[in-house]
């Protein structure tokens, strides 16, 4: 297939941005996934040092960009959940 070795791609230089910018879009989408699985307080890594992760961000924002709201003086209840059923 063209364009999948250096040799073949110096011949076709119009790939060389669409294989920048693929493997921007590939690098961008793997660092977000890893921002998710460490920042998200759904998300927890060690239930014996912190059994309930989402208490941490009771008045922090988690959001990744929020333009409508200001979390620095929103102060929302936080849910109580019970681990009885």
């Amino acid at each position: 297939m063209q364009g999948t070795n250096l040799s073949s791609l110096k011949r076709h230089p119009a790939l060389i941005p669409l294989y920048i910018f693929v493997g921007a879009g590939m690098a961008g989408a793997f660092f977000y996934t890893l921002r998710l699985a460490f920042k998200n307080p759904d998300v927890t890594w060690n239930r014996v040092t912190n059994p309930e992760p989402q208490k941490e961000y009771a008045e922090k924002q988690y959001k990744f960009y929020s333009p409508v709201r200001d979390y620095s003086t929103y102060r929302a209840p936080v849910p109580k959940f019970d681990d009885e059923n």
